[in-house]
């Protein structure tokens, strides 16, 4: 039995970078009326002070292409060793100037991008939340389990120390 913390403003911008950040890898939908939904996995950036997530993308993919038909994303993150998930619905907008690029890069995108940050094809995607949801534990995952076990052994219900919320930015 969890505990729900509904999180406003400063505080659900700390926890979506909190989560977001320590995940990394999210599987980023886009198209979402058509099934199955376009998803494929995405390396975050960073999370900005105002909450928006940043990656890096190439001008050629699919990805890009239904965002310019279709600006609404989905984005989730999930770190089962920790027990930590985040569900992100936002608005992505595409960059493509060198300042942006530059704010973001990392040596590891050179592996998609033969020109390094230079390459014509490098833009920047924002994804901008509107809705986001998390679910995570106090504690962490093996006092979730423990507690889980003595619920189990006492048979009763206790609280897990797990919590869920809305995310308010």
């Amino acid at each position: 039995m969890g505990n729900f913390e509904n999180l406003s403003q400063q505080e659900a911008i700390a926890k979506i970078k909190e989560l977001a950040e320590d995940i990394k890898i999210c599987m980023f939908c886009t198209e979402l009326s058509v099934r199955p939904i376009p998803t494929r996995p995405m390396s975050l950036q960073e999370v900005d002070d105002k909450g928006n997530l940043w990656f890096i993308s190439s001008a050629k993919s699919n990805k890009n292409f239904e965002i310019k038909h279709d600006d609404e994303v989905q984005l989730m993150f999930a770190k089962n060793a920790d027990a930590h998930f985040l569900s992100l619905f936002g608005k992505a907008v595409i960059y493509k100037d060198k300042a942006h690029i530059d704010e973001v890069w990392t040596p590891i995108a050179k592996t998609w991008f033969e020109e390094g940050k230079n390459d014509p094809d490098v833009t920047i995607i924002k994804v901008e939340p509107t809705e986001a949801y998390y679910w995570d534990t106090k504690e962490g995952k093996m006092i979730t389990m423990l507690r889980w076990a003595a619920g189990a052994v006492v048979g009763k219900s206790i609280d897990d120390g797990s919590r869920e919320g809305r995310l308010n930015v």
